[in-house]
């Protein structure tokens, strides 16, 4: 994995399954995070190859609930994100799937109370014993790029610091977003602190804050000196941001995105997620679209919503997969 000059998609609860993250490359992403997904969860699943839809999955023992489904197609570019607050168990969460991503990642910057409250994500942040204990337990037993992800600490010189201990675990890059824990969605990204990081470390530093444009990843990218820059909601509300000539109509990303859904069978609630989401960001849940999507209950019903219904059809027939 290089890390340098990539344009990369962030991990998202809910909407970085692999339908979005084939979706966001197909416009232009080189680096396409997962989800986060905890380790507890990640021990109680078996590897199973899926020969109709032609993808790998991670399927909880005793069930169907697939947990991360991913396909040779993103091999060399999905990046597989660990809940973790305890080396031996992230190891060996990451052992059941480093032969099928390019990398592993630490989640240490979600502030979000599941995570904290499990001594995961952010809570991480104030724990740097443990961070190098995960990390270079990581590193010492993988032969996969291992990276994280963090926030900024109370201060420009404690997050410095911390960036500094993370590096000397022997990371491949380490991706900062500019926001400290206590700040919202809608407070201003500090790319400045995020410069302070690049400038005290030699690996490749990946900024994340801000990016709602193409334009955007070349200006936090010139703010900070950065060696990569990542998107979270920017790509959410329209993936072909990755596109240098600009995006497309929404309209045509979102039909995009349902028909890569019904290809690779992806979980309903999941797909309901990221289309609202969508559709928050334009408009509103409850005009006649919003409302469609919050009363579909599978994805034959999303399909005929956008059009997809013949679509829909010749895949589950399995022409689609025949040809």
């Amino acid at each position: 994995m290089d890390y340098r000059n990539k344009l990369v998609l962030a991990p998202m609860v809910r909407v970085g399954t692999l339908p979005f993250r084939l979706l966001a490359a197909q416009y232009g992403a080189d680096i396409t995070y997962g989800e986060e997904i905890i380790d507890h969860k990640m021990l109680k699943c078996e590897r199973r190859i899926n020969e109709l839809i032609g993808c790998t999955d991670f399927v909880e023992k005793g069930t169907d609930s697939v947990v991360f489904r991913t396909c040779n197609e993103e091999k060399d570019r999905v990046v597989f994100q660990i809940g973790t607050s305890d080396a031996v168990r992230a190891l060996t969460a990451a052992q059941l799937v480093c032969n099928d991503v390019a990398a592993i990642d630490i989640n240490m910057g979600c502030p979000k109370s599941f995570s904290v409250s499990g001594g995961m994500g952010a809570a991480l942040l104030s724990k740097p014993e443990l961070i190098h204990d995960i990390l270079t337990t990581l590193r010492r037993n993988l032969n996969t790029p291992v990276t994280c992800k963090i926030r900024l600490l109370k201060s420009p010189h404690d997050t410095v610091e911390l960036a500094r201990r993370i590096e000397k675990t022997g990371v491949s890059a380490l991706a900062v977003h500019g926001r400290k824990v206590t700040d919202r969605p809608r407070d201003p990204a500090k790319w400045n602190e995020i410069a302070d990081v690049v400038s005290a470390l030699s690996i490749p530093v990946i900024a994340n804050g801000d990016v709602f444009e193409y334009d955007d990843f070349e200006r936090i990218k010139s703010a900070t000196g950065a060696a990569s820059v990542m998107v979270a909601r920017g790509a959410l509300w329209n993936a072909s941001i990755f596109l240098p000539e600009g995006k497309v109509s929404y309209e045509d990303v979102k039909r995009e995105y349902i028909r890569k859904c019904i290809l690779w069978d992806n979980d309903i609630k999941s797909t309901k997620h990221t289309v609202k989401e969508m559709i928050i960001h334009y408009s509103c849940l409850e005009l006649a679209e919003g409302k469609a999507v919050i009363k579909s209950e599978s994805t034959a019903d999303l399909a005929e919503l956008y059009g997809q219904k013949e679509y829909y059809q010749l895949v589950k027939q399995g022409s689609f997969y025949a040809s």
